[in-house]
């Protein structure tokens, strides 16, 4: 940076030389116009200013030069530095457990690994590159411009600091209104998203006028903070050229009075000139410069917060563990975070490898809990859950989890082929016919091959965002595919068949007995159809075990199960 700004600073010299030479030489000129020395003397004028270009285009080359080489340095590295801090900040988010997810908005979550990423690196890119470049400018040139003339200096210097002020004052302004912007259209393309992942809905109950009324409210904000940002801009670089020129034509003025005196020459005034025009950008950059100083500090807060917070969920082993099966649950009991009611209490029991065991109960009775405790996406609040004799925290959660297939009560599709959704859970470097193999008996196992088959493009048919262009049914099979594709060694249903009738159900459960033996299944539902064929049930309400047995035994006991079976005999008889 350095030897570029020196490179720039010499062609003003050479422009004063080169001025005050050609002005002698003319002068002699004139003098010897009627003698034969005059031709010389037009010749050497004529060599001595293409020697002048050609030096000065030479020093301009050299400074490109080494500012392509200074821009090389700094920019590219604080690409770099974002690329780290992006990783960084996506590693911290995928350790990172439910709770977190549940107290912040993926809007935020997103605004920072984007928008306050870019804002530090503009501090660590082009912030720190023209504040160093001021800096360094600065000494060469007032230096340069003192050994000229002092008083000059200092007259030509004076609109600079106001320069600076009102540049600062105007991106602080700037940045406001930019913010509002942003927020205006952060607001319009969310509205947007919402539209158009809802159009089923927003369709059915006939609220297209009443959307478009809407967008046209947001669009008119977006569009009013716009025009007042526009506004600032027009005002702010007429303002800086006016700046720019007074200190020209201080420049020319005090300079003129100088030369009259004898105390400067026409080469220091053009020289002058050039250095003027030489600090204005990074005197103009300063507030600037100390804006996104300001922008960035704010967004390395913002992110901060989110790299210093622990993970409440953390594998304390790295050894490899080969899961058979056994899970037990010793007084359990978990109380979600801000929650005053226990979502579980006490809860008790035990599976042995193979076998299945049901949860059933009424909504709100914490089954989906127990299926999070036995995942390790949470934490008991009291208790011990553990497998093979081993409490969960002490196990390798990476390895327990990549031997486990579970199928969640909310189905989430990647906006991917069929066939990728399928095997999302498979290691990335199976030979193709495998791969292909194990998708095709998932999916059969699935009872959702047929359909499939039926799609325009079969396996590679993409599915939609969030797998809208599929119905209720047939993203629950593929869920259920991509839980049971792993062959993993404990499988977890949470409620997964709620979306298909129960023709579907029994096809589905008689193709998932194979996959099932050999293998702890544990089966939530509230539906009797599904828990019935598991080797043990487990009825809860309001929290705790109220209900424990085979289908026989709770139906003898004649409570909540046998209630449960016959309100939803008698719901069948309706429909």
């Amino acid at each position: 940076m350095a030897i570029s700004n020196i490179f720039g600073i010499i062609p003003a010299k050479l422009i004063r030389y080169a001025l005050d030479e050609t002005s002698t030489q003319i002068g002699w000129y004139r003098i010897t116009g009627e003698f034969a020395a005059s031709k010389l003397f037009f010749e050497s004028i004529s060599f001595n200013l293409m020697v002048f270009v050609g030096l000065v285009l030479f020093m301009a080359l050299l400074k490109g030069l080494f500012m392509f080489f200074m821009r090389q340095t700094i920019i590219v590295v604080s690409r770099y530095i974002e690329y780290d801090l992006k990783n960084e900040i996506y590693n911290q988010y995928q350790r990172l457990d439910q709770s977190f997810y549940n107290t912040n908005n993926t809007g935020d979550l997103m605004n920072r690994i984007s928008e306050d990423v870019s804002r530090v690196r503009m501090y660590v890119g082009p912030a720190i590159m023209y504040t160093v470049n001021l800096v360094v400018m600065f000494v060469l040139v007032i230096g340069a411009m003192l050994q000229v003339n002092p008083e000059m200096t200092l007259y030509t210097l004076l609109p600079l600091p106001v320069l600076s002020a009102i540049i600062y004052y105007v991106h602080e302004v700037i940045n406001r209104k930019s913010e509002q912007v942003q927020e205006k259209l952060s607001g319009l393309s969310t509205f947007v998203q919402e539209a158009f992942s809802g159009i089923r809905v927003l369709k059915a109950f006939v609220r297209e006028s009443h959307s478009d009324s809407e967008f046209s409210k947001q669009s008119d904000q977006y569009k009013k903070a716009s025009m007042e940002l526009v506004k600032v801009n027009a005002l702010f670089f007429p303002a800086l050229l006016i700046l720019v020129g007074l200190s020209t034509i201080i420049t020319l003025y005090v300079g003129g009075l100088k030369v009259m005196e004898g105390a400067v020459t026409i080469g220091n005034v053009a020289e002058f000139i050039i250095y003027v025009n030489m600090l204005t950008w990074p005197v103009a950059s300063l507030g600037w410069v100390v804006s996104l100083v300001q922008r960035a500090a704010a967004s390395q807060q913002r992110i901060n917060e989110f790299l210093i917070i622990k993970p409440g969920i953390i594998s304390k082993s790295d050894s490899p563990v080969e899961v058979k099966g056994e899970i037990e649950f010793k007084n359990v009991s978990f109380t979600y975070q801000g929650g005053r009611v226990s979502s579980l209490t006490d809860i008790r029991f035990k599976i042995l490898p193979g076998q299945s065991l049901a949860i059933t109960g009424r909504t709100g009775s914490g089954k989906s809990t127990i299926a999070s405790l036995i995942l390790r996406i949470i934490d008991p609040t009291s208790g011990t859950v553990s497998v093979d004799g081993l409490d969960l925290k002490n196990i390798n959660l990476y390895a327990y989890r990549a031997q486990t297939g579970f199928v969640p009560q909310e189905v989430f599709l990647f906006s991917d082929s069929v066939a990728n959704n399928i095997a999302f859970g498979l290691p990335g470097n199976l030979p193709a016919t495998e791969r292909e193999t194990r998708i095709r008996k998932a999916a059969s196992d699935a009872a959702i091959l047929n359909n499939i088959m039926e799609f325009p493009r079969g396996f590679e048919t993409l599915v939609g965002e969030r797998g809208i262009t599929l119905s209720g049914g047939q993203k629950q099979r593929i869920s259920i595919a991509r839980a049971i594709i792993r062959n993993p060694a404990v499988l977890v249903f949470d409620d997964c068949l709620s979306a298909v009738d129960t023709r579907t159900e029994e096809e589905i459960f008689i193709n998932l007995q194979r996959v099932m033996q050999g293998k702890t299944t544990i089966i939530i539902s509230h539906r009797i159809s599904s828990v019935k064929g598991a080797d043990a049930i487990i009825v809860l309400d309001q929290g705790r075990i109220v209900e424990q047995g085979s289908h026989k035994n709770l139906i003898a006991l004649n409570g909540i199960y046998a209630e449960m079976i016959e309100k939803q005999r008698l719901e069948e008889e309706v429909i």
